[in-house]
């Protein structure tokens, strides 16, 4: 009995793929280094003091997401897909009704040691019934028009209920998810070419009754940050100065003048790359959005493995939510696209995030697992 067991770790471990869990790890690292800097500043309080230890927390709990995923056969997920989807939607009503408020927001379930996100999750469970949907088109001519009503409709109820809370960033993130796998499979071009002619038609009424006064300001204030420094324009320009300052080797750890001194806002969460990149220069970020970059890279490579259409579906989903993540949270801090509130993964404060991210690695990482298995 005991050799067994032996024998069936030995097998678990070298089944694992460690270059790619090497390179999670890295990020983590990271992550944490310029998390405690961002939380022990000159102007830091106690509070901001303890959420580098969170996030520890947090991150312990991310690995064994992580494992346990891998552990699990990700079709697994196609049987369960409606399950969790309905759940998650429950969940985001609670949201409206019952949620936690912070900076004129409702995003959050308190759950006593744990805030709990709702959309953040919602962003890997709408993976899993898109991918289970879309695995049955077969039409080598692409997508027609009612083959996307569905998930046009399911992808679109959680949007609006994220939406409604306000979160625009993620409700953002659900259609780019939708949008990358709904290309991968293949859309007629009829059908792309109408949607453009709609998105045309549709941007000024959305600009003009959909968004709220401070989403305006915040693209108006991309194209122009220094006509309200102080104001709407104060984020983007803060950020920029960070990263600008760094130069090639940065200042040193904790040596960072925006940062350590206040200036630079949500430093922990959304502008945490900005604190990087003041403290280590161009190096230092380079350095990081390379192993990003390897790391989709990886992730790419080992969704193209899947055994079935499912798994590479659900592969695909995983990889575009840490893609956009990654993309739209440094193009936002170094002024290439407006400010949202759009985490960096496996960097940035937040458990929500970090189960979600690791979530997603752990999907990529059970494929991974099973391409041994015949």
């Amino acid at each position: 009995m005991a050799t067994d067991m032996q024998v069936e770790e030995r097998t678990f471990f070298r089944r694992l793929d460690w270059n790619f869990i090497a390179v999670v790890f890295c990020l983590n690292i990271i992550g944490l280094i310029t998390l405690y800097s961002a939380t022990h500043g000159v102007t830091a309080s106690s509070a901001q003091n303890r959420l580098f230890w969170l996030q520890i927390v947090y991150l312990t709990m991310g690995w064994l997401v992580f494992f346990g995923i891998t552990l699990v056969d990700y079709r697994f997920f196609s049987r369960s897909a409606y399950v969790f989807y309905f759940l998650n939607l429950i969940a985001l009503a609670l949201v409206l009704v019952m949620g936690r408020s912070s900076l004129g927001a409702r995003r959050w379930l308190e759950l006593g040691f744990f805030r709990y996100q709702p959309s953040e999750t919602m962003k890997l469970v709408l993976v899993f019934i898109l991918a289970k949907i879309l695995s049955k088109q077969t039409n080598p001519e692409g997508m027609g028009f009612w083959d996307l009503v569905i998930p046009t409709i399911v992808t679109l109820v959680p949007t609006a209920l994220t939406v409604k809370q306000p979160d625009l960033g993620t409700g953002l993130m659900l259609i780019a998810v939708f949008a990358t796998m709904v290309l991968f499979v293949k859309v007629r071009t009829s059908i792309l070419a109408f949607l453009f002619v709609v998105g045309m038609v549709a941007f000024p009424l959305i600009w003009t009754f959909g968004l709220k006064p401070y989403q305006k300001n915040r693209v108006l204030t991309f194209l122009s940050p220094s006509k309200d420094p102080r104001g709407a324009g104060y984020n983007s320009l803060q950020s920029r100065i960070a990263v600008g300052s760094g130069r090639v080797f940065g200042k040193g750890f904790r040596r960072g003048t925006q940062s350590q001194m206040d200036f630079l806002p949500e430093r922990h969460t959304d502008f945490i790359f900005s604190v990087l990149s003041e403290e280590h220069g161009f190096i230092g970020s380079m350095t990081t959005a390379s192993l990003f970059l390897f790391l989709l890279f990886m992730c790419t490579r080992i969704a193209a493995q899947a055994r079935d259409r499912f798994g590479v579906l659900v592969g695909v989903g995983a990889i575009s939510i840490l893609f956009w993540h990654i993309v739209v949270n440094i193009s936002m801090v170094i002024g290439l696209l407006p400010v949202v509130g759009v985490p960096l993964p496996l960097l940035s404060y937040g458990g929500s995030m970090m189960i979600t991210a690791m979530a997603c690695l752990g999907i990529i990482s059970s494929i991974s697992y099973r391409k041994f298995l015949f």
